[in-house]
C-alpha cells in the first residue's frame, strides 16, 4: 500500500506526457499538411531549380573591382600559376582572374563577416594570416607594389610585360619572400593568397567566373552537382555518362525544357 501514490503518479506523469506529445504531433502535422505533397519522380525535373535561394550569376563582362591595368597583372599571373598543359587550359583561360575580381568585389573582398579588430598577432600557419589588412586592400596594394618594382627593375616593362621565365622567377621570389626587403611577408601573404584564390577560382562551380567550361572539373573527372549518384555507386571503373552539371543546372533547363 505504501507504493500507490507513487504509481499514481507516475501513471498521471506518463498520460500527460502522452497527450502533449499527441499534441505536438498534431500541430506539426495540422500545419505541415498544406505545404507537404508526395510526388512521384518519372522522366522529368521534380522541382524548380533556384525557387527558394537563386544563386547570384558573376557578370559575364568587365571587371567588378580590379583596373585594367591590375586585371591584366592578375591574368598574367594566373597564367603561370596554371601554366596550360595537355591536362586543362591555363588559370588564364579557365577565367581565374575574373573569378578573383568578383569575389574582391564582394562580402570576401572587404571582410565584411570576419572580426578585424585588433590586437593582431603572427599565429600558427594554421591559423591563417592575422591582419586587418582585407584581401581588397592587399591586392590594390600589393599590385601596384609588384608592378613598381618591374619598371624599375625591368627597364619600364610590366609584370604582364616579362616573358614567361621572369614571371616564374618573380613569383618564386614573392614566395620565398625575397622580393620585398623592406617588407617580405607583405608580398608572401600576396602570393599565397593569389595562389589560393587561383585554386578556388579553377575548381569552383562556373556561376562564380571561374572553371569556365568546367575545365577544372573535367581535369579531375568531377561530374558536379547531379540531383542522385544512388544508381552509380556500386559500378565501379565505370565513365560516368551523364554531362556534368553546375549550380546554374544543364542548358535545356533554362530554357524551360524538361529532363
Amino acid at each position: 500500500m505504501p507504493n500507490e501514490p507513487a504509481s499514481a503518479a507516475v501513471a498521471a506523469f506518463q498520460w500527460t506526457r502522452r497527450k502533449l506529445l499527441a499534441s505536438i504531433a498534431f500541430a506539426l502535422s495540422a500545419g505541415s499538411v498544406s505545404n507537404a505533397f508526395a510526388r512521384t519522380i518519372s522522366g522529368s525535373v521534380p522541382w524548380l531549380p533556384f525557387t527558394a535561394s537563386p544563386p547570384e550569376v558573376a557578370p559575364a563582362e568587365g571587371w567588378a573591382f580590379f583596373t585594367q591595368e591590375e586585371a591584366v597583372t592578375v591574368e598574367a599571373i594566373v597564367e603561370r600559376l596554371i601554366p596550360a598543359d595537355d591536362l586543362s587550359p591555363s588559370g588564364k583561360e579557365a577565367g581565374c582572374a575574373v573569378f578573383i575580381d568578383r569575389q574582391l568585389a564582394g562580402p570576401f573582398g572587404d571582410s565584411r563577416k570576419l572580426y578585424m579588430q585588433p590586437p593582431f598577432h603572427i599565429g600558427t600557419t594554421t591559423q591563417g594570416l592575422q591582419s586587418g589588412i582585407t584581401p581588397a586592400e592587399r591586392y590594390r596594394e600589393g599590385l601596384a607594389a609588384l608592378d613598381a618594382y618591374c619598371r624599375q627593375t625591368f627597364s619600364g616593362k610590366n609584370f604582364a610585360a616579362l616573358d614567361p621565365t621572369q614571371r616564374d622567377q618573380l613569383l618564386q621570389a614573392m614566395e620565398d619572400k625575397k622580393l620585398n626587403p623592406a617588407d617580405p611577408a607583405d608580398q608572401r601573404a600576396l602570393f599565397e593568397l593569389l595562389l589560393q584564390n587561383t585554386m578556388e577560382g579553377f575548381f569552383a562551380d562556373p556561376i562564380y567566373g571561374g572553371n569556365r567550361d568546367m575545365a577544372g572539373w573535367k581535369m579531375i573527372g568531377f561530374p558536379g552537382y547531379h540531383y542522385d549518384y544512388r544508381e552509380y555507386v556500386r559500378r565501379y571503373n565505370e565513365d560516368y555518362k551523364l554531362p556534368r552539371l553546375p549550380i546554374g543546372g544543364r542548358a535545356a533547363w533554362n530554357a524551360g525544357e524538361k529532363g
